[in-house]
């Protein structure tokens, strides 16, 4: 199970009480306006739109919410509020490469609340570039083979195997938990089309920032750095959080 997928296991067992719902349907309303912005509301030609509207629904975003962002996003309701897209990069504990996805209508205020995260942390902010070309940007889609009671979901590894790699998929991984299909960012959206045809409904479907050679660290020192991402994902501008620190299973018994 890749660093990814671990780190989502995490914040699932953590569960999630009704604020933190709120902040997730904020994030995810801002991360369908700007799709809207740049592709257009129509969520069968924007393959942006459609896949973040997946992953509203899959966080049971109600429908009036996911509509009015569409429209906000489009320009199409007059309050919209203008909303930028950033990338802020730097270094946590013991040298870890953190990017950081932002949505923001205050770009000053969201830097502010970034570089306190980084300086409680014991890290520090980079300049572009400093820390990006240790990642790749990928399509990664994942099937759980558990439900939320721990009972199996009757999917077959074998069969999501096949039909992947016959839509273009480059990478399937089969764990104990997880099935995860890695792809070309441009082949993310035919190969989950392809898999939802063939009847597998993806839990996640989303691009994503994998690094290329993950970092190795005892379990206090990963907890440091897992601490900065969790406080990372905490603020409200905040939609994602990419690192290369290799999670180990002692990591997440001691954060679930």
């Amino acid at each position: 199970m890749s660093g990814h997928s671990k780190w989502s296991t995490i914040k699932r067992k953590k569960g999630a009480n009704d604020a933190a719902r709120g902040k997730v349907f904020t994030k995810l309303a801002r991360e369908i306006q700007i799709a809207a912005r740049e592709g257009g509301p129509d969520s069968e030609a924007n393959v942006r739109l459609r896949l973040v509207i997946d992953k509203a629904r899959a966080e049971n975003m109600p429908k009036d919410n996911i509509e009015r962002s569409i429209r906000r996003g489009a320009g199409l309701d007059k309050d919209a509020e203008e909303i930028d897209q950033i990338v802020y990069e730097g270094y946590g504990p013991h040298g870890v490469a953190v990017l950081v996805d932002c949505l923001t209508d205050n770009r000053n205020r969201t830097i502010s609340e970034v570089r306190r995260c980084f300086t409680r942390a014991n890290g520090s902010l980079g300049e572009p570039n400093s820390v990006a070309w240790q990642f790749m940007a990928r399509g990664y889609i994942a099937f759980n083979r558990q439900d939320g009671d721990g009972k199996a979901t009757g999917i077959d590894p074998e069969e999501i195997f096949m039909v992947a790699l016959d839509a273009g998929a480059e990478d399937v991984i089969v764990s104990t938990d997880v099935v995860e299909v890695y792809t070309e960012r441009t082949d993310l959206a035919q190969v989950t089309q392809a898999l939802e045809a063939a009847g597998f409904q993806p839990n996640e479907s989303e691009l994503i920032m994998q690094p290329n050679v993950p970092l190795e660290l005892d379990a206090e020192a990963g907890i440091a750095v897992l601490n900065l991402v969790e406080a990372l994902e905490e603020l409200d501008d905040v939609t994602e959080v990419y690192h290369n620190l290799e999670i180990t299973d002692e990591m997440m018994a001691q954060l679930a």
